[in-house]
């Protein structure tokens, strides 16, 4: 008959494994452990090894004023306002801004040559009976009737 084939493990020894893995990390990674302890030594000469010190310590305190703020009817709205005027902004075409943008610099770029006396009751008609002004009155009008329906 067959005899069992006895097989012994040693013992692991986690502790030993760990002190095995120390001792080597130093020739292992020393381009790494060159650049940590200089970033710590940057750290420490701006003052942001200190101030990183000083959160941890505060910690729960900075957490407890940082949510009183941000807690407030006031900060709210500003968060949602900036979440709608980012969508605002990746809505509006980059086309027409980069035209506003020009119309705006050629306006308001030039306001000293512009002349002093306002345009005449005829000359302003005249203005407002163009094609570019009369389609501009219709995109205002009917942006601001959508403004004014969502109400």
């Amino acid at each position: 008959m067959a005899q069992p084939i006895v097989m012994e493990i040693p013992p692991r020894d986690p502790k030993r494994e760990l002190l095995t893995r120390l001792e080597a990390a130093p020739a292992e990674h020393a381009a790494a452990l060159l650049d940590s302890y200089e970033l710590l030594q940057t750290l420490h000469e701006s003052g942001l090894l200190a101030l990183a010190r000083g959160a941890v310590g505060a910690g729960t305190k900075i957490i407890d004023v940082a949510s009183d703020v941000a807690n407030t009817p006031e900060s709210i709205r500003a968060i949602r306002n900036a979440m709608l005027l980012s969508k605002i902004l990746g809505a509006i075409d980059p086309e027409l801004l980069a035209r506003v943008a020009n119309a705006a610099e050629e306006t308001f770029g030039s306001a000293k040559s512009l002349p002093q006396q306002p345009p005449g009751f005829f000359a302003a008609l005249r203005m407002l009976a163009g094609s570019e002004m009369r389609s501009t009155i219709a995109w205002a009008t009917a942006f601001m009737s959508r403004v004014i329906r969502l109400r």
